[in-house]
């Protein structure tokens, strides 16, 4: 194995890039949990693993884009998967003109809907999780998503988005009218019921 570069790390895992069979990855590596007790922790870790693993390969049956995975190491908790080389969707966004932005919008929503016709909830959809490639979208990091066919879990989905573009992207933030759009063209069920929830836990939100 040749060097190997700590590109990011979080709470629940670090995000190394390395390379693997002469190929440039990205080596995900679950944390261990000191707090936990020690048989615990590996089986939280050897079972995450292993779901955010399938949600990926399932999420590229779909017509995803996601990164591809070369190696799945579940007693250390290692991902290694394609390096995606292109730009953080956050990065860019409020830089491309609106048309642009349309375009995007509308491809991330078909994307998103792609995913919830077939039950996958990605779990943390923000612009940060989103990486501009060949002009195509690819989704990362589905640490948080599960298999869930709830309208719930598919409106929370949706609502991070919003929630996330409002803060992060706020003077472009109406912008997810276009997500929406683009949802609406993919979307198996109800368009209007999955709005409805979105406009549901918005209120919670407030009056929480």
């Amino acid at each position: 194995m040749n060097d190997e570069k700590l590109i990011y790390q979080g709470a629940e895992a670090k995000i190394i890039l390395s390379t693997f069979l002469s190929k440039t990855v990205v080596k995900k590596h679950r944390i261990k949990k000191t707090y936990r007790i020690k048989e615990i922790d590996e089986v939280l870790i050897s079972s995450r693993t292993k779901e955010e693993a399938k949600l990926i390969h399932l999420a590229r049956k779909q017509g995803v884009c996601v990164p591809s995975l070369f190696d799945v190491d579940l007693t250390n908790g290692i991902i290694t998967m394609s390096y995606i080389k292109g730009d953080r969707v956050k990065d860019i966004f409020d830089t491309i003109d609106k048309k642009k932005r349309k375009d995007l919008c509308i491809m991330i929503g078909k994307n998103i809907a792609r995913l919830h016709n077939n039950d996958l909830i990605h779990g943390d959809i923000t612009t940060s999780n989103m990486i501009l490639s060949d002009n195509k979208v690819f989704f990362i990091d589905f640490g948080l998503g599960e298999i869930n066919h709830e309208l719930e879990s598919k409106g929370v989905d949706l609502h991070v988005l919003m929630e996330a573009m409002e803060s992060t992207h706020s003077k472009n933030a109406n912008d997810f009218e276009f997500v929406l759009e683009g949802y609406e063209k993919e979307y198996h069920g109800d368009i209007k019921r999955v709005k409805k929830k979105i406009e549901d836990i918005v209120k919670r939100g407030r009056y929480r």
